[in-house]
This record gives structure tokens, sequence and C-alpha cells, in this order.
């Protein structure tokens, strides 16, 4: 075994953070897990974990729950599809499993919303296989520690080392390797301002040998992310709110926010509220008055969202565009819906007496 694995090794056993699926890393535990830090930090998952854990301990509770549920327990995570490959992938193991979470990567492979890092991160913690599992930690800590004055996001350069890392993980203790490389870089080897000095790879790493820490991974100018403004109706009428259900298909799918859609160039945005009601629910509607704005940034756009208070003048409720469904919803129901985060902000601010 080399010096640098031994030494990585001894780091993770006195370094390592406590967390709770780690605490009793069950197969069904390491997998929920895996799939909630997906782009997402551990200190916001832990609280997420706990409370998904006492709602669905085991897979078969999972299974049976509605999407609407699970959807609901998500809420304000982020990156709701992996929400919904979760409940699907649930109802996969018992159905073709025996309720039971494959223990073979290439298995594993196989279920909604798990790729090459999540199968293997839950083979090697769960199942003692030795396969390793490339995250951005893991892509930034070893491209320093070859040396690769590469994009990290560049095609093959995973690849290459995960081909690396396959020659030199331990057998014994797979698990704890591919957990020590990401806790070690979400800890050590930082994107910026890398603790080096406490760094046990430091007398093998190339890019501390050469002076070039803070040069690795090349930085490569991404494109400029776009901006799109954003209309939310709040339309209250007989006493009842009027909500919509996004798509299966679209952005943030099976999640219920207030009516709406973005603006097109040149047009106001009292013109903008009407047509984006209409289109999405099929209702009509007069804008009232501006309640106000939110900004919030996605992965890839960030929007301005503005939120009209508006009077129904006709039509009738039915889904249309991004939209699959639309309810009236009395006002203390609006607690139990699943939304995005931007919809949950608009009844926090503007709809609590």
């Amino acid at each position: 075994m080399p010096r640098w694995v031994l030494a990585l090794l001894r780091w993770f056993n006195t370094h390592r953070r406590a967390m709770p699926w780690r605490d009793a890393p069950s197969p069904y535990a390491v997998w929920i897990s895996e799939m909630m830090l997906q782009q997402t930090q551990v200190e916001t998952v832990i609280p997420y974990f706990d409370r998904f854990i006492a709602r669905f301990p085991d897979v078969a509770t999972l299974a049976e729950a509605d999407q609407d549920a699970v959807l609901k327990l998500w809420e304000g995570l982020g990156y709701y599809s992996r929400a919904r490959s979760l409940h699907r992938a649930a109802q996969a193991i018992v159905g073709q499993h025996k309720g039971l979470v494959p223990d073979r990567y290439e298995t594993l492979l196989t279920l909604p919303g798990i790729g090459p890092y999540t199968a293997a991160a839950i083979a090697s913690i769960a199942f003692d296989q030795a396969t390793p599992s490339v995250d951005g930690n893991v892509l930034r800590v070893m491209s320093r520690f070859r040396g690769m004055r590469v994009d990290i996001k560049a095609a093959g350069v995973a690849d290459d080392i995960r081909s690396y890392l396959s020659k030199r993980i331990p057998r014994s203790s797979p698990g704890d390797f591919n957990q020590a490389l990401m806790e070690l870089g979400a800890l050590v080897c930082r994107p910026k301002n890398a603790l080096c000095e406490q760094c046990p790879l430091r007398p093998s790493c190339k890019a501390a040998q050469q002076h070039a820490v803070s040069e690795i991974p090349l930085k490569v100018a991404r494109a400029k992310v776009p901006h799109v403004d954003v209309l939310a109706l709040v339309v209250l009428h007989r006493g009842r709110y009027l909500l919509v259900k996004r798509k299966e298909t679209k952005m943030l799918g099976g999640l219920w926010e207030f009516p709406g859609g973005k603006r097109e160039p040149g047009e106001t945005l009292a013109a903008a509220a009407a047509r984006t009601c209409r289109e999405a629910s099929g209702v009509t509607v007069v804008p009232v008055k501006k309640l106000g704005i939110l900004n919030h940034a996605y992965s890839h756009f960030k929007i301005t969202l503005h939120v009209f208070e508006a009077a129904r003048t006709g039509g009738r409720i039915r889904g249309g565009g991004d939209y699959s469904s639309c309810e009236w919803v009395q006002p203390l129901a609006l607690a139990q819906r699943a939304m995005p985060i931007t919809a949950r902000r608009v009844v926090n601010r503007w709809l609590r007496s």
C-alpha cells in the first residue's frame, strides 16, 4: 500500500467529522445520505437527513409514500430531481431487489438517480467494494496531488483519476479511503486558501512541491450566468389561493407554486403578469399591486421574481405550459404543500398574518 494512502487513512481516523450516517452505516442510510450530498454541503444535509430517516426509516416506507410527501421533506434542499429519483429507486428496490439496496456497483447504476460517483460511494462504504468514488473534492485533491494542470470538468479527467485510484484503493478499507479523500477536499485541500501545512499528502503532492496549489486545478473562464425576470401572481379568490403544480419533466417538477412565468423582451410587468397567469392556470387576472421582488440564483441562471397580488376576472383552472394541474388552496394548507424556495419565501414574507 502506498505511503500516501496510509497517511491519508491515519489522518481520516483522527479528523473524520461526526455524521449521522457514519454512526450506523446501513446501506439505506448511506444511499439516502449520498443522494442528499450530491452538490450539497454536509452541514446543510444533516438536519434533512435526520428528518428524512425519522419519517422514512426504511426502503419499504419510502417506496409506499406519496411523492408529494417526499418532496415536502426535501423542500429547501434543492435539486429536486434527486428526491423524485430517490422515490422511484425505492420502488424499484422493493419491486426488483426484494427491498434490499443492491450490493453491487453495476446494479446500483441501474437505479434512478445513481451515477458512477454515488454508486461507488454506496458500494464502498456500505459493502466494502474497492471502487473509487470521484466527486469534485476528489478531482481537486488528486489533480493537485498529481500536478495535473487541467480543467477538472473536461471530458476524460474524471475517468483518468478513477483509473489511477482503482489501482491504489485499499481492498481492506475502500469506504474509509473514499470518504477520506472527500473529507480532505472539504476540510484541507479547499478550492481557495488550501491548508497545505495540515495535509497528510503534502510530502508527495506535486502541486505543493511546485508551489502551484493555487494554480491547480486549471481555472477556466465560464460563460456569463444569464438573468431572467419572472412573475409570480398571488391570486386570492373566495378565501383560497391559486397554486399550480410543475410537470414532472420540468425543472422543480412536482412542486407547487404561484402561477406565473418569464417576462418576454419588451413586455411590461403588468402585461407579463396577466399573460403568464392565464397560460399557467387558465385563470384571467388583473394585477392589483406589486408586493415586491425576490432574487434567487439557480445553478445555471439567476432570476428576479416580481411578485404581484392579482384579482381573478374569469377563466377556469387547468394546467398549461410547464404546469400539470392547479388548485384553489386554503391558506392553512399552504404549509403542507411542497414548494420551491422562492414560493415558500413568498408565503413567509407576504401571506403570513
